[in-house]
């Protein structure tokens, strides 16, 4: 993510939100419809069930984000950890119907809006700290998908940040207005 020097927590908050999208998006396209439903071992979970989890607790926590609880009653999270009869394709459909409901939530609110009450299994939180919830939790699993997809190409895979042994060169780069080549 370029860095863009901001002082609305808002539109940063849009910015990380971005940033965590496009990273996952970046790793899941080096993986093949295979590697997206494969799991490490019986206890972990799939490219894909994570997909559909941050997809079903974004539908969740987004929608009438400032009139209704953000768990919402129809949610069957538990359901969220079972890859069942849907293919790439639907999950990534959710996927981004899900960061759809992100930023329109969050796209009109502007600073003052952060003091705002929100509810989150019936527990109050500034409009703030349910966004700090949700990028935390985000980036969290997005930090799995990251990992297993990494795992899953091994040496096919494209760094999505400095590649190793490249940070004197990347540092130099930015020190003097030169793009890096990645």
């Amino acid at each position: 993510m370029a860095h863009q020097f901001m002082t609305s927590y808002v539109q940063d908050s849009i910015a990380v939100f971005g940033y965590y999208k496009k990273l996952a998006e970046r790793a899941m396209e080096q993986i093949s419809d295979e590697d997206f439903f494969r799991t490490l071992d019986p206890e972990s979970n799939s490219v894909a069930v994570l997909v559909k989890h941050i997809a079903g607790n974004m539908r969740s926590r987004w929608t009438d984000f400032l009139t209704s609880d953000g768990e919402k009653p129809e949610r069957n999270r538990d359901s969220e950890f079972i890859a069942e009869g849907a293919s790439r394709a639907d999950y990534m459909k959710a996927w981004n119907d899900g960061w759809q409901r992100v930023f329109s939530a969050l796209e009109p609110l502007n600073d003052s809006d952060l003091s705002r009450k929100v509810t989150i299994r019936g527990e109050p939180h500034s409009v703030m700290q349910a966004i700090n919830r949700q990028i935390a939790h985000y980036a969290h699993h997005i930090g799995q998908i990251v990992f297993l997809c990494k795992h899953l190409c091994s040496a096919e895979w494209k760094t999505l940040s400095i590649p190793r042994g490249r940070s004197q060169t990347f540092t130099a780069d930015v020190a003097t207005g030169r793009k890096s080549q990645r």
